[in-house]
């Protein structure tokens, strides 16, 4: 006989999520993280990013599956099914994401290293436009990009932050990033890039004391940056878990075709 998956649980703070939370435990046991073979997660795509870099940070990385109690449930699965949630993982069907690497380097000239799954952006802190040169693969393609910021989404984001930027949905398997411009001001007519996902990108802040920028790893900031490399973390791969035809890579698909 198979042997049943030990389950963890983690719910959003919401009334919603956690009155979810309640109702599970009295039909499945469940066990702290360090001892469980797959990650529930209720709440909503924000959550299940915060639990995903929960995991990333503390070592111990299992297959997560989402049930929506927030708002879009891009990451999640739909709560309600006449199935058990047992039943429900074992038919579920798994997605590896791959987040980015954000090694930045502070004024003060220290380095410090984030993870993001969605995107990570460099942002103007002031009124003043950002001024930052952008290169790939060590080659500079733009000497000085004026603009709010610019961002790089992975698949799995760009329907987030990077959609809302006016940048492309990359489909899950494309191998590609998406370099997006936030409010270029100048070169006036750049509308960003795709990228393979084995380069490298990296972006100096020019005039950094008169134009400061912050870096923004999914929900992770730091203030006055000089330079940022970002990669694709291969050896970090994260796996979600979605029900039959439900999977993320669908919905990614199918948002190219809604209005």
């Amino acid at each position: 006989m198979k042997t049943q998956p030990r389950l963890a649980l983690m719910p959003s703070d919401t009334d919603r999520a956690r009155e979810a939370a309640e109702a599970l435990r009295g039909l499945a046991d469940f066990v702290p993280l360090d001892r469980a073979d797959v990650l529930i997660v209720l709440g909503g795509d924000g959550h299940m990013l915060h639990c995903l870099h929960h995991m990333l940070d503390h070592g111990r990385v299992i297959p997560a599956y989402g049930l929506n109690y927030g708002t879009v449930g891009f990451m999640m699965n739909k709560p309600k099914s006449s199935r058990s949630l047992q039943e429900r993982i074992a038919r579920a069907r798994p997605l590896v994401v791959t987040p980015l690497e954000m090694i930045a380097t502070t004024g003060s000239g220290t380095e410090e290293t984030f993870s993001a799954i969605n995107e990570v952006s460099l942002l103007r802190e002031t009124r003043q436009t950002a001024k930052l040169e952008v290169s790939v693969n060590g080659k500079i393609r733009l000497p000085e990009l004026f603009c709010d910021g610019i961002l790089v989404a992975t698949p799995a984001g760009s329907t987030a932050y990077n959609l809302s930027a006016n940048g492309p949905i990359l489909p899950m398997g494309s191998n590609m990033l998406a370099l997006t411009p936030i409010s270029p001001f100048r070169p006036r007519r750049w509308r960003g890039a795709i990228i393979p996902d084995h380069y490298e990108m990296q972006f100096r802040v020019l005039e950094p004391e008169k134009r400061p920028v912050a870096a923004v790893a999914d929900q992770k900031e730091l203030r006055d940056i000089l330079a940022v490399r970002i990669r694709v973390a291969r050896e970090q791969q994260l796996e979600l878990l979605f029900d039959p035809g439900r999977t993320l890579e669908e919905r990614i698909f199918a948002e190219q075709f809604h209005f």
